[in-house]
């Protein structure tokens, strides 16, 4: 009757962490406003990124693994308008001069980038040196299981490593009670 108690008490402890665990199940999706964004892959978040002087705009691409990609062709857009092509050197770098400040879309094989533009010194803090471009992967949705998510939470493992624990514990202690339980004759 003790340890059904206690199993009770486990399993409702666990629902009720559940409900109050933050659960990233469903994210908002952006849309890009004009059919020709989709060309190049789905909509993804604006960057900042700080310009460098003279208007220089640094890049790299890679691959999934980190890996510099050379000789990528890299587009620089302005809505649906190519401003400048250019390809990566040795290391995966690419750079474009006399870029104004402003939103541009860049895109690097079947990758693209949305990347807020900022003239030299007038960028906001937060904002990066340069735009990194990471080519061969699309979106991944679904490749992460429900007991790969959870066992990723640390508040889980905590509540696995304490219900391991607590469960001997019980266990044990229902056991020393049933002995010392008078029999009747």
């Amino acid at each position: 009757m003790k340890l059904s108690a206690i199993l009770k008490g486990a399993a409702l402890s666990l629902a009720c962490l559940g409900l109050v665990l933050p659960t990233p199940l469903v994210q908002a999706a952006t849309v890009p406003t004009d059919p020709a964004a989709n060309a190049a892959g789905p909509a993804k978040a604006v960057i900042d990124v700080g310009l460098h002087k003279g208007g220089v705009l640094l890049g790299q691409v890679v691959d999934a693994q980190g890996v510099p990609q050379a000789k990528v062709p890299v587009t620089l857009l302005d809505k649906d308008r190519p401003l400048v092509r250019t390809a990566t050197d040795a290391s995966g770098y690419f750079v474009v001069a006399k870029v104004p400040s402003g939103t541009y879309r860049v895109v690097a094989d079947q990758t693209q980038g949305i990347y807020r533009l900022w003239a030299p010194e007038t960028a906001p803090p937060a904002a990066q040196q340069g735009a990194l471009l990471v080519i061969g992967h699309g979106p991944v949705r679904a490749q992460q299981g429900p007991i790969a998510y959870w066992l990723g939470n640390p508040w889980v493992i905590a509540g696995l490593v304490a219900t391991a624990v607590a469960v001997p514990v019980a266990i044990h202690n229902h056991q020393i009670d049933k002995k010392k339980t008078p029999v009747s004759p």
